[in-house]
């Protein structure tokens, strides 16, 4: 028995879905712990294709169990449609789908408030996914959130009055003229021109949303953190699914340009209410060359042709929003720090087949800033802004990684790269994504995966063979 965490390990967008897709034989149930529908998680097999928001991605396993965590942000009327797709396509969810009473709801004012603010930035706009997740996580943070467990109550909260007239005020604020700025802030350039008044917000009409988003919620509703650990103290074996990634973490990510909650391993215990010590390591994702969305500081951004080819070649459009990813060579400096934070255990490499037909690849192993080489993250917008990347550059492998499904089978120097990224990196390659679907994946054995999946690999392999 193990219990497994699969984190990002770089700006998110890394495939982990297909990687705890592949993984959920080797497990009793997935477990989301922080984020909302600002989550994108792909997978594909055969000739089907899900896009994932809310729900994890076990629920396409018959049998797994899968829980909403109490460290997530939840709008229900986006859990209500993905299930109702799920449905129309044959999953369902009912009496195997367990959402926290504690976890916290988003409201449609929060994405009103994201989205308006995202307006008032300008060309410095931080580039969330206007889904409302911070102003929710905010409001959990000042204590003036609603969580499931209130739903039903809704209409006799003074927290949901201090949110109403909280977010109406800052959005008048923001339809009446440009914000003011500090130093740091990121908000730095006043809109083009003044917003119209903002619609008041309806407090009848959030009071019955939220009596029908509690009944409709009923049936799923669990006092999670006591079914996670009854399931543990019975042998079973628990995935934890994290979204986003590390360097978008609230404390550990390219701050200010982050997310609003823990995206690192930790916000596992925290976001679920089981305690680190029942946790048993940590499979982290990385893409084989990087990506990021929105704004922030990427020192190995690459504008030129080559970063078109990665965009093209790798399919990178943003899942939830549709945006055009940000593409750059691999970023050692920033595996490792993720390595660091999160204990990873083992890597899971996808799109290696992306990088099949570049003559030479490049890997970054340091930032050169003032003269200075570094091997660490720095941690200021202004100093990531200042890098330089330190490159070592390898040729490229000349033939096709598409679908294979042995180490040994890949070309000599993609096996090259995969150990230079090992040795960058400081932990070992367990599996490898050579396509977007279940089936096209490395599995390797020799490596912590094993342990990290109970033991369970060849179940494993039995699914990805079909």
């Amino acid at each position: 028995m193990a219990n497994t965490v699969v984190i990002g390990m770089q700006w998110g967008d890394e495939g982990k879905g297909k990687i705890v897709d592949l993984l959920c034989p080797a497990f009793d149930a997935v477990v989301r712990f922080q984020g909302g529908d600002n989550a994108g998680h792909t997978v594909k097999f055969g000739d089907r294709h899900f896009a994932l928001h809310l729900v994890p991605s076990g629920i396409l396993h018959e049998g797994t169990r899968c829980v909403l965590g109490n460290g997530m942000v939840i709008n229900p009327d986006a859990l209500f449609r993905e299930l109702e797709a799920l449905a129309a396509a044959g999953v369902e969810a009912a009496g195997r789908l367990f959402v926290s009473s504690r976890a916290h709801v988003l409201m449609p004012f929060h994405a009103e408030l994201d989205r308006a603010r995202e307006a008032a930035r300008g060309r410095r706009k931080i580039g969330t996914t206007s889904r409302g997740i911070g102003p929710a996580y905010e409001a959990k943070a000042s204590r003036y959130g609603l969580r499931v467990c209130d739903l039903a109550a809704a209409g006799r909260s003074p927290r949901l009055d201090a949110a109403i007239a909280k977010v109406a005020a800052e959005l008048d604020g923001l339809a009446a003229a440009a914000r003011p700025t500090a130093p740091g802030d990121p908000v730095v350039e006043p809109p083009a021109a003044s917003a119209p008044p903002t619609a008041p917000i309806d407090r009848d009409a959030e009071v019955a949303r939220c009596r029908d988003w509690g009944e409709r919620l009923e049936p799923y509703v669990r006092e999670t953190a006591y079914l996670l650990n009854a399931w543990i103290d019975r042998g079973e074996s628990l995935l934890f699914e994290g979204a986003q990634g590390t360097l978008l973490d609230l404390d550990h990510g390219t701050y200010p340009y982050v997310t609003s909650s823990s995206a690192s391993a930790g916000g596992a215990s925290t976001g679920t209410g089981v305690a680190p010590g029942r946790i048993d390591g940590v499979l982290g994702v990385l893409k084989a060359y990087t990506t990021r969305v929105g704004g922030g500081p990427f020192v190995t951004e690459l504008e030129d042709e080559t970063g078109g080819f990665l965009r093209e070649r790798g399919n990178e459009f943003g899942t939830t929003t549709g945006r055009p990813r940000r593409c750059g060579w691999f970023d050692a400096v920033v595996a490792r720090h993720s390595r660091m934070i999160n204990g990873v255990g083992a890597v899971a490499l996808t799109k290696l087949d992306v990088l099949d037909d570049l003559d030479q690849v490049r890997v970054c192993v340091a930032y050169r800033i003032d003269g200075e080489e570094r091997r660490d993250l720095p941690a200021t917008v202004a100093e990531l802004e200042r890098a330089e990347p330190v490159y070592r550059s390898v040729p490229g492998w000349g033939g096709s990684t598409v679908g294979t499904l042995e180490f040994e089978d890949l070309p000599a120097r993609a096996r090259d790269y995969v150990a230079l990224l090992e040795e960058e990196v400081g932990a070992p390659v367990a599996i490898i994504s050579t396509g977007p679907r279940r089936e096209e994946t490395i599995v390797r054995d020799g490596t912590p995966l094993d342990r990290l999946a109970s033991g369970r690999l060849e179940e494993v392999r039995r699914q990805r063979n079909g």
